[in-house]
């Protein structure tokens, strides 16, 4: 079977494109080895909601309030006006993407990518079928590569896509307890605690009758099983049921380059689209699909290679300030508990919490609100240089 684009993943990102190519009219198949489910807190803003049509019943929480809690245990409940973070769990989400761009027309296809061979056809993704254990050449034009940190289509096609830096996450997913003091079915928690996690964060997140708990670090020094048991314990919920366990990297910031100028652009975690310091991956991860699938279109479309580039210009055109300013909040403020504090502090702040949120959940900078800025800008200069307590406002 030959392809227009043959996409290896089958994730947020990859089944993103297979389905807006499928939707445009072109060929497309989508290799995913399926039976894993990714580690993720599961958090997607209206944004994401909005522009990729996800429907209700996906949603299987909906969260209003955000608890962030020191590593003094000092919390700050930030509530989100006037809308709601909706919480989806991989296992089924996934899948949903998945089945809806074959029912679009892509080809769905089970197995495990192994390389990439060309010849005067043109190049062939070699893939070992699930079912059958045979091996498999597929025929494509272009190929994306959408399948996760570890690519490796990224690291047998791309310049530098074999040294993206990242950090491991690892979750547990419980039977949710009834509301009480300690967890609430609308808030999630995000725990700044270097006895959790010393360089990231542990999260309590509602999945509806279950709940994701976890943290992320790039220490390999840190027992993250250990860790998320401790965090268990803290939030009450080390009698929980457990239902599974997952680990899986995460990549840190985005590849310099997302296209091998020939056949190949890469999409999602394989172009390390993560945000920084909140680790979100799902909304961005869409995206990245979607700007892959464009520039493959544009690239059909004029025969021209070159074309692929338009991937990573399109995302970074958007992106590129936002993900500046969470890596410069990242390195600052998750460097010691002490700084972990003062961050907590620091989101009592009225200004932050709506600025935040308001990025957060229309994935753009507000610039309406000049004087906020500046106040923000002031106050985070004070705590980092610790003209003022935490807890000072």
């Amino acid at each position: 079977m030959s392809y227009d684009v043959f996409v290896v993943g089958g994730g947020p990102a990859g089944a993103t494109a297979a389905e807006d190519l499928a939707r445009a009219g072109k060929r497309v198949a989508m290799l995913d080895r399926a039976g894993r489910i990714k580690p993720c807190g599961g958090a997607i803003p209206p944004r994401a909601i909005r522009d990729f049509a996800i429907p209700d019943a996906q949603i299987v929480a909906k969260v209003d309030v955000a608890r962030m809690i020191s590593p003094t245990g000092r919390s700050v409940d930030i509530h989100i006006e006037n809308g709601f973070v909706g919480m989806v769990d991989r296992e089924h989400f996934d899948e949903f993407l998945r089945l809806r761009a074959a029912e679009a027309g892509a080809d769905r296809l089970t197995g495990t990518y192994l390389r990439i061979e060309r010849d005067a056809e043109g190049a062939h993704v070699v893939w070992r079928d699930k079912a059958t254990g045979a091996e498999q050449r597929s025929l494509a034009t272009y190929i994306i590569g959408a399948d996760g940190a570890r690519s490796g289509v990224a690291r047998d096609a791309v310049p530098g896509g074999d040294t993206i830096p990242y950090v491991i996450a690892y979750h547990e997913i419980i039977k949710a307890p009834p509301a009480n003091a300690q967890y609430q079915p609308n808030r999630c928690d995000v725990i700044y605690d270097g006895r959790i996690s010393p360089d990231f964060y542990g999260w309590v997140f509602p999945h509806g009758g279950q709940a994701s708990v976890g943290m992320g670090t790039g220490r390999e020094d840190v027992d993250l099983k250990r860790a998320t048991a401790d965090l268990r314990a803290a939030s009450g919920l080390t009698d929980c049921e457990t239902i599974r366990k997952e680990g899986a990297p995460i990549p840190l910031r985005p590849l310099d380059r997302w296209d091998n100028g020939r056949d190949v652009v890469l999409a999602g975690d394989a172009a390390g689209v993560v945000a920084p310091s909140s680790g979100e991956g799902i909304y961005y991860a869409m995206l990245g699909g979607r700007v892959a699938a464009t520039a493959a279109q544009a690239a059909l479309a004029s025969g021209n290679a070159a074309d692929l580039k338009l991937a990573r210009k399109l995302f970074m055109r958007d992106n590129k300030t936002v993900f500046k300013v969470l890596r410069t909040m990242q390195d600052a403020y998750y460097k010691s508990d002490d700084r972990r504090e003062r961050f907590v502090s620091l989101c009592h702040d009225i200004d932050v919490q709506r600025l935040t949120f308001e990025a957060y959940m229309n994935k753009k900078l507000v610039a309406a609100r000049p004087l906020a800025h500046l106040k923000i800008g002031v106050k985070n200069v004070a705590h980092l240089l610790g003209l003022v307590k935490p807890g000072w406002v």
